[in-house]
């Protein structure tokens, strides 16, 4: 579902004119369509049916806490990765008893207010995690259902800075080690053994690492088995690509499903999967104003009111969105570079690209609704964007832009 389409040389959000938008709320100005969210949610929801299935939204693709409580009322769970992350799916209103707990370096005081709240189970990266859980569980006197987070060394082929399967990353244990850290869990008295996870990386548009990590995991869970040690749940992480180019070719849901399906046939086993990106990703843009346009020698440049503090993924990963006018025009195209007004060299949304644009034009920053506002900061002082959700004809501000006081109204001049 593509929820923004041109009508009449107009782009619109759903049924929101975003040139109206943009005037009202004013730019940079990330907007998600609260429909497109629903159609990717459900589109996992019926692709997985065959099986116990709980679908935990991974929090840190997109946070805001109107987000959050639209798939708290479709009925997700949740992957949160930080004490923060927890405390927003709390005040959205969702279900702590579907919270997987991740993370490589989980603080004391975090682990003891997931084990208060009493979340679903926590995912354990390392032995020295083990070692710290156990300790609490057992001071508190709570049980904690764990999940072992195993690194099946699969290579994603995606950016090397969102693969996380490989053994040089830092995210779970070996898998050649699992067995012996569940034996050791056997022997903790208030932790019990419910599941195995994985998670391999991001934005993946090929499912053949898929099915290479499923064998490895499905592989451990029959070792286990013979054992005596029979888990709950497997938890296959997320991972699933969304479309940045036109070139892009997404693996459908049910592609996704039919390669797991051989893995979970005749298997008492819920399945948990942590997808982020998919749900949100195309369901969001950023909005933009071009401010100035500069023409040197060399290059083209689009001088826009958004920057990589906005959107840090072209500069973070080199990452390619689509950009396009808010109101298409049919004067002259030209190839420009879309930069922000950030002092570093770095600072671009999208290079080489050809628009017909003037001082003013508003642009759409696609695909931007995951990994977009979660990552933004405050470099070279600049307040933060505002959020709009859209349903239908009606928007509704869920995000305030941030003030100039905001920015130091934490800090303190010593006297």
């Amino acid at each position: 579902m593509n929820p923004f389409q041109y009508r009449d040389s107009l782009l619109f959000a759903e049924d929101v004119n975003l040139q109206e938008l943009a005037n009202a709320y004013g730019t940079p100005c990330y907007v998600y369509s609260k429909g497109a969210i629903e159609h990717n949610y459900r589109a996992f929801a019926s692709a997985l049916q065959e099986w116990p299935t709980c679908i935990c939204y991974a929090v840190k693709a997109n946070s805001n806490l109107a987000v959050l409580s639209l798939l708290a009322k479709l009925g997700a769970g949740f992957d949160v990765v930080s004490i923060g992350e927890l405390e927003r799916v709390v005040r959205a209103g969702g279900d702590v008893s579907k919270v997987v707990f991740s993370g490589v370096a989980k603080r004391s005081d975090e682990i003891r207010r997931a084990l208060v709240i009493g979340i679903h189970c926590f995912n354990i990266e390392s032995t020295a995690e083990l070692q710290r859980l156990d300790a609490i569980t057992r001071e508190m006197d709570i049980q904690a259902n764990v999940s072992l987070r195993v690194n099946p060394d699969v290579n994603p082929t995606t950016h090397p800075y969102i693969s996380t399967g490989l053994k040089e990353n830092k995210f779970g244990v070996d898998i050649e080690l699992a067995l012996d850290i569940y034996q050791r869990i056997e022997q903790c008295s208030h932790l019990n053994a419910v599941g195995v996870d994985c998670h391999i990386g991001s934005q993946l548009l090929e499912l053949a690492p898929f099915q290479t990590c499923f064998e490895r995991i499905f592989g451990l869970i029959d070792q286990l088995n013979a054992i005596g040690i029979v888990l709950q749940h497997v938890d296959v992480g997320g991972g699933l690509g969304i479309r940045y180019t036109q070139d892009d070719q997404v693996p459908s849901h049910a592609d996704y499903a039919q390669v797991l399906a051989p893995f979970m046939r005749d298997r008492k086993l819920e399945l948990l999967i942590e997808p982020g990106r998919a749900i949100v990703g195309e369901a969001g843009l950023l909005l933009t104003r071009v401010e100035h346009i500069k023409n040197t020698s060399a290059k083209n440049f689009a001088l826009v009111d958004a920057a990589m503090n906005d959107l840090l993924r072209p500069s973070l990963y080199s990452a390619w969105h689509e950009i396009s006018a808010v109101q298409k025009s049919y004067g002259a195209t030209a190839t420009y570079d879309v930069v922000g007004p950030v002092c570093e060299a770095g600072d671009f949304l999208g290079k080489d690209r050809p628009l017909a644009i003037q001082e003013g034009s508003l642009l759409a920053i696609h695909a931007a609704g995951a990994y977009g506002f979660v990552m933004a900061s405050n470099y070279n002082s600049r307040a933060r964007a505002a959020e709009v959700l859209v349903e239908g004809d009606q928007a509704w501000l869920v995000r305030k832009r941030e003030t100039l006081g905001q920015l130091f109204a934490n800090e303190i001049i010593p006297d």
